[in-house]
């Protein structure tokens, strides 16, 4: 079931739901309950949390469930940032499955509308499930469910699953369940993965057409290169004619081509592996984000989107009530950029030594002038949370322009590169015709 609709009565679908909730309920309490395997095995899980001081530490805590950790942290005087299962050395997984983030706001949406109406969580959730689509969302919530039944709260539950709810979504509910106010910060969550979504899928669409041109220039050169020039090759030999300087090096690079195809395929398997690894090592990554920054135009569209995003996010914590200084941990492990990463912690921990907020984001060199003026005025007037919102929208607004404009680009770039090999693979082939039919003359 897909709620969009963002009327406080909710729709029609949405009050039906509820209705059968109330009246279902027990029965499904009693049958989700029966047959579900509880462990009493303890599970080593790595944690990172901010101590009094506002330091980050982490360790491994030993526990039934990641909500435990979450307990005995609290019980420290820590505030978790990230729980996770403590996972072998020889366990490596390229690819790691997530929760598609359209599922992630409808579920969000869903259960905003039941904590409204006064539904517990535990049978808002059981309701969910059965209706849920996704299998993976749809196990993640019944390990959430459980989990609430051995007694960890709903922000400990979600923080076990990353793949479906991120460091600022979790960080979010802790905040929400402290002030009793989760349906109203459920739909700000909602409205901020819809905001999100929509911009992921304006930068997909931008570039599903440069991407399929490009491709189309590298079929386009295979197959002249395994299926044309091969025959050319055939047919010039086979006159014993003398060719000229440009037929005979694409000639060359045509037989380099096809007859050591497998160390061109080993070569391309060693650069995708090589470069997993290098983005799974914390230099690799810092070098390589590094990097990306500083291309001409890659660099500026990605830099737009970071700051696009932690404006997003940081606004989206402090209107939940999130502290700033975990709003900052979360805002840069959300960055997705080693060198802002890196910046937004020195800046958390200058904001936590009393330097205050603006300064240290001047001194960073990362934020555009634009962004340090609203930071500023948002730290002044203590409106940081309109102040990130509007600098979201702005950066949202170029981000879409310079999308557009890198496009409008990068699609010329590509065909006439098409063009440059079409053309130069015409010039040798007339170029040799010409030569031949000339030697055949005089012969």
């Amino acid at each position: 079931m897909s709620i969009l609709n963002r009327d406080k009565k909710g729709t029609k679908a949405d009050k039906e739901a509820v209705k059968r909730a109330k009246q279902d309920a027990p029965k499904r309490a009693i049958a989700f309950g029966m047959g579900r395997k509880k462990t009493d095995s303890t599970t080593a899980y790595r944690y990172s949390a901010l101590d009094q001081m506002g330091k980050k530490v982490s360790g491994v805590e030993m526990a039934l469930s990641s909500g435990a950790v979450h307990m005995v942290l609290l019980e420290r005087g820590l505030q978790p940032l990230e729980v996770s299962t403590k996972s072998s050395v020889l366990k490596f997984e390229i690819t790691k499955k997530k929760v598609p983030r359209s599922d992630v706001m409808n579920f969000t949406r869903q259960l905003a509308v039941f904590m409204k109406a006064g539904i517990p969580i535990m049978e808002a959730l059981e309701v969910i499930v059965e209706e849920t689509q996704n299998k993976l969302l749809r196990g993640i919530l019944r390990e959430v469910i459980d989990s609430l039944r051995a007694g960890d709260t709903f922000a400990a539950a979600a923080a076990a699953h990353p793949e479906a709810f991120p460091n600022f979504y979790v960080g979010i509910l802790e905040s929400a369940e402290l002030t009793g106010n989760l349906d109203a910060v459920l739909n700000q969550l909602a409205d901020y993965i819809e905001r999100d979504t929509k911009a992921r899928s304006k930068i997909t669409a931008a570039l599903i057409y440069p991407a399929v041109v490009a491709c189309m220039s590298v079929v386009t050169v295979l197959v002249l290169t395994v299926f044309v020039l091969p025959r050319f090759t055939v047919f010039f030999k086979s006159l014993n004619a003398k060719l000229p300087l440009i037929t005979i090096l694409m000639m060359d690079a045509s037989s380099f081509i096809l007859h050591w195809w497998y160390a061109e395929a080993a070569l391309a398997i060693i650069l995708v592996v090589g470069f997993i690894a290098m983005r799974r090592s914390t230099g690799g990554r810092a070098w390589m984000d590094a990097v990306m920054l500083k291309l001409p135009v890659v660099g500026d569209l990605t830099q737009t989107a970071i700051l696009e995003r932690t404006c997003r996010i940081l606004s989206s914590m402090l209107k939940a009530g999130v502290d700033l200084p975990r709003s900052m941990v979360v805002t840069a492990e959300s960055a997705n950029n080693a060198v802002y990463h890196k910046a937004l912690e020195g800046i958390r921990e200058a904001m936590m030594e009393g330097q205050g907020l603006a300064g240290p984001i001047a001194r960073s060199g990362l934020f555009p002038g634009a962004a340090r003026q609203m930071f500023r005025v948002g730290e002044e007037t203590g409106t940081l949370d309109q102040q990130l919102d509007v600098a979201a929208e702005y950066y949202n607004r170029e981000l879409e322009v310079k999308l557009d404009r890198a496009t409008a680009l990068f699609e010329p770039a590509i065909i006439i590169f098409m063009g440059v090999v079409v053309g130069f693979v015409a010039v040798a082939l007339i170029s040799a015709m010409y030569g031949i039919y000339n030697q055949v003359k005089v012969g």
